[in-house]
C-alpha cells in the first residue's frame, strides 16, 4: 500500500531540509573575514540518548562555543552563570517495510505492509542555579500508509507533552555527594535496558509519572522511585498515566573492584499490571524482581552480565521467573575495519505447567524496542537466545552490523511472545527450536547532528511454526534519517 502524495511529499521535503542541515556550516563561513579566528577548543560532546542528562554550562566561557546551535544551548538569564534556558530537539524521517509480518499471522492484505514514520521532539532546560532545574519536551509521531492503521500506544501521537520534570537538588557536603527530587513526566532507563527502557526503537518513545530520589554520594549512584507508565494516545494533550499499570523500585550503581574495570549494578522492581495476558491466561499480576548486572569494558574486551530472579502472585498462584543473560565482546582494533566480535547467550524462563495456578513465565516489564534486532520477530519470555555479532568500522562514520540470533522455547509447556509481552503463538508441546533471524544493519553519522541507519532482518521461522501455522518466513526492512540539534 502507498502512502499518500501530500505526505510522501512532506516527507522527502523534511528529509531535504535535514541534509541541508547537517551538510552546511556549523559555524562562521570561512570566507567572513570580518571575525577573528576562534582559539581552538575541545569538540561539543555527543547527543545523549536521555536529552536531560546533557549539561551545556561549560558555553557560559564564549571561547567554547564552536557549533551552529550553541546560541540556544545556553542562553543566560538574570545576570548569573548558573542561570540558563537549553533548547534542543530531533526529528526522525523512518520508512518500515514488512512482508509476513509475525510470522504470516496477518490479513492476506497486509502480507506486504510498508508505510512512513516520522517523530519530531523538541525540549527545553531551565537552570535557575545550581539546585532548581525543570526541563519540558513536547512531542509529535505521525504513521502514514500502514495497514491496519497506526499500532497502539507506539506509532501516533499528534502533539503532546512528553516530559515535563522539576529537579530539586541538595547539596551534601562535598560537589559530587547530592540528593536530588525528581517529579514529573520524565523518561526512564537502567542498565543495558533490558527491563527499563525508554523504547528509541519505536516511533513513539516511552515515559513514566514518576516521583524519583536520585541519590549520588561517593563511588554510589542510588535511585528509588514510583511511577506509572503514560499512554501514547493518537490526539493533542490527551496522552495519561496507565491506570492498569505501575512500576516502583530501588536501583544502585558501584564500582567492583574484583573484576577488571568492574561495576556492578544491585535493584529492586515492583511491578503491577491489572490486566496481565499470558499463554495460561489473563489476570492480576503483582511481580518483584530482584537483579545484579556486572559490566565493564577492559579493552580489548566488553563484559556485561544481569541475572534476575523475580517472585509474586498471579491471579491465585505464585510467581517463580528467572532470567541470564550474558554478553561479551572483543575488540581487535589493530585489524583493518576494527571488527568486534561478540556472543550473547540469554535465558528467559517459560510456564512449566499450564493447568495450574502457578506462572513460570519471565516477564521483561518495560524492555529496549530493539532487544535482539529491529525486527524483534520473538519477545524475551520463555526464551532460549544464541546471537553472535560482528561489527566492522569503515572509519569514524561508518558501522556495518552483522549478526544472526536463535531462538528455542526455554519451557516446552509455554508459548511464544511478543515483544509487547502478549502471546504470538500459545501452542504448547512440539519442538522447541522456534527459529533464526540474521540482520544487517549500516549506521552512517554523517556529523554531530545527522546520523542515517538502514537495515535488513530475515525471519526464520523453526518447527514449532510447523505446529503452530501460519508459517512464514519474515522479511522487514526500515531506514530512517535522524536529525538532533
Amino acid at each position: 500500500m502507498t502512502c499518500s502524495c501530500r505526505n510522501r511529499k512532506l516527507f522527502f521535503a523534511t528529509t531535504v531540509f535535514l541534509w541541508a542541515l547537517a551538510l552546511g556550516p556549523s559555524s562562521a563561513s570561512a570566507d567572513d573575514q570580518s571575525c577573528p579566528e576562534p582559539k581552538k577548543v575541545a569538540d561539543p560532546p555527543a547527543y545523549k540518548l536521555l536529552r536531560y542528562e546533557e549539561d551545556y554550562s561549560y558555553l557560559k566561557d564564549p571561547g567554547a562555543s564552536t557549533d551552529f546551535w550553541d546560541p540556544i544551548k545556553y542562553i543566560p538569564l538574570g545576570g548569573h552563570d548558573d542561570w540558563y534556558l537549553s533548547i534542543g530537539g530531533s526529528l526522525r524521517e523512518r520508512y518500515e517495510f514488512y512482508h509476513n509480518q509475525d510470522a504470516g499471522a496477518v490479513p492476506a492484505d497486509a502480507r506486504y505492509n510498508g508505510y512512513l514514520l516520522e517523530r519530531y521532539l523538541l525540549h527545553g532546560d531551565l537552570h535557575v542555579g545550581p539546585n532548581f532545574r525543570v526541563f519540558a519536551q513536547f512531542g509529535t509521531g505521525l504513521e502514514d500508509g500502514r495497514i491496519g492503521g497506526p499500532r497502539p500506544d507506539v506509532d501516533r501521537n499528534a502533539f503532546d507533552v512528553h516530559q515535563a520534570f522539576a529537579d530539586f537538588v541538595l547539596p551534601l557536603g562535598t560537589e559530587k555527594d547530592t540528593l536530588t527530587a525528581r517529579l514529573g513526566r520524565q523518561e526512564l532507563e537502567y542498565g543495558s535496558g533490558r527491563l527499563i527502557d525508554l523504547r528509541d526503537g519505536t516511533n513513539l518513545r516511552l515515559a513514566f509519572d514518576a516521583a524519583r530520589l536520585l541519590l549520588h554520594t561517593g563511588d554510589w549512584q542510588l535511585d528509588g522511585w514510583w511511577s506509572k507508565p503514560v499512554r501514547n494516545q493518537p490526539g493533542v494533550f490527551d496522552d495519561d498515566p496507565n491506570p492498569d499499570r505501575a512500576l516502583w523500585g530501588l536501583y544502585a550503581v558501584h564500582p567492583f573492584a574484583l573484576l577488571p574495570q568492574g561495576n556492578i549494578d544491585l535493584y529492586y522492581l515492583g511491578y503491577e499490571n491489572k490486566q496481565a495476558l499470558y499463554v495460561q491466561g489473563a489476570g492480576y499480576e503483582l511481580r518483584n524482581s530482584l537483579g545484579t548486572r556486572l559490566w565493564g569494558k577492559p579493552l580489548p574486551w566488553e563484559y556485561n552480565l544481569e541475572y534476575v530472579g523475580q517472585f509474586g502472585r498471579f491471579g491465585s498462584g505464585n510467581i517463580e521467573a528467572w532470567t541470564a543473560a550474558n554478553a561479551i565482546r572483543y575488540n581487535f582494533a589493530d585489524l583493518p575495519l576494527k571488527p568486534r566480535l561478540g556472543l550473547r547467550f540469554d535465558v528467559t524462563s517459560g510456564d512449566q505447567n499450564p493447568a495450574t495456578a502457578n506462572l513460570q513465565t519471565f516477564n521483561p516489564l518495560f524492555p529496549s524496542g530493539i532487544y535482539f534486532n529491529l525486527l524483534n520477530p520473538v519477545g524475551p519470555q520463555n526464551m532460549i537466545d544464541l546471537h553472535p555479532t560482528l561489527d566492522l568500522y569503515a572509519g569514524d562514520k561508518v558501522t556495518l552490523g552483522i549478526d544472526c540470533d536463535f531462538f528455542w522455547r526455554e519451557s516446552l509447556n509455554d508459548g511464544v511472545y511478543r515483544i509487547s509481552g502478549t502471546p504470538l503463538r500459545p501452542g504448547i508441546g512440539g519442538s522447541r527450536y522456534v527459529g533464526s533471524a540474521p540482520a544487517f544493519t549500516v549506521v552512517w553519522n554523517a556529523s554531530r547532528h545527522i546520523s542515517l541507519l538502514a537495515s535488513y532482518v530475515h525471519f526464520f521461522p523453526g518447527p514449532f511454526f510447523d505446529a503452530n501455522p501460519p508459517n512464514r518466513g519474515t522479511d522487514y526492512f526500515t531506514t530512517w534519517l535522524n536529525y538532533e540539534f
